[in-house]
């Protein structure tokens, strides 16, 4: 028996180094994947995709010089680290104080801790109230400090703003108000947005973009073929005085 008993213990010294390093195997963190996107459309129709392109567009044109201020469209959005079911995709989103560059995702644990402040939705026929009340539970949780919505059907806009008590409170009127963080101006045309940019311009679509520098292009050219016709007929006056015998300096 004592014999049997001491090549128990030897065998269990062999295999002790065996089991302590599937411990630590199990103890490991699993990889965690954090999908880039659900396979659902940005959009739903070319008037929400127009919006939607047309604020990302003017808030990352506004803020182009600032390399400290991050602005994205339809990008997930994941606050907690290790869990992948908790997240959303703003329409559009801006980030403060996390730098320019491209992305899979936000993965809030590596942009140091800062949550999206500003994030517009852009409603479509779909949209459900439930919806609605769901994500900005989402964005006062998480901290986002202003939240907009706009239908492009209805021209109704909404507003909520992160209040003293910690909470997303709506905007009494939207017609005419200024974001605290972006400095823009919100109103609406008709069923039509309007947004102002702090130095007075207006988001643009990338069309109207393209017909201005078009329209400014033209302006240009002929304002150029205005004063190369003057250099010619400065010329023609000097040559024809030239033969007359009058000096021209």
């Amino acid at each position: 028996m004592s014999q049997m008993t001491a090549q128990q213990s030897s065998t269990a010294v062999q295999v002790e180094p065996e089991t302590e390093h599937e411990t630590q195997t199990a103890q490991a963190k699993p990889k965690i994947d954090y999908p880039s996107t659900d396979g659902e459309p940005m959009a739903q129709n070319t008037r929400q995709y127009r919006w939607i392109v047309t604020i990302q567009g003017g808030l990352a044109a506004m803020f182009r010089n600032r390399p400290d201020v991050f602005v994205a469209g339809d990008l997930f959005w994941y606050p907690i680290e290790g869990d992948n079911k908790t997240r959303v995709a703003p329409d559009v989103m801006v980030a403060f104080g996390r730098p320019k560059g491209d992305r899979d995702s936000y993965k809030q644990w590596e942009e140091g801790g800062v949550a999206p402040q500003v994030v517009f939705e852009v409603a479509s026929p779909s949209n459900t109230p439930s919806e609605w009340i769901s994500k900005t539970l989402f964005y006062e949780r998480f901290g986002v400090q202003e939240f907009y919505i706009y239908d492009p059907d209805s021209g109704e806009l909404q507003g909520y703003v992160r209040g003293e008590d910690g909470h997303l409170r709506p905007v009494e009127s939207m017609r005419g108000w200024v974001s605290p963080l972006l400095g823009v101006r919100f109103d609406v045309e008709g069923l039509e947005l309007v947004l102002t940019a702090p130095d007075g311009k207006r988001f643009r679509s990338y069309e109207e973009v393209v017909a201005a520098f078009e329209e400014a292009e033209r302006l240009l050219e002929q304002e150029r073929q205005r004063a190369e016709a003057e250099r010619q007929r400065a010329e023609q006056l000097a040559q024809k005085l030239g033969e007359l015998g009058v000096e021209v300096e």
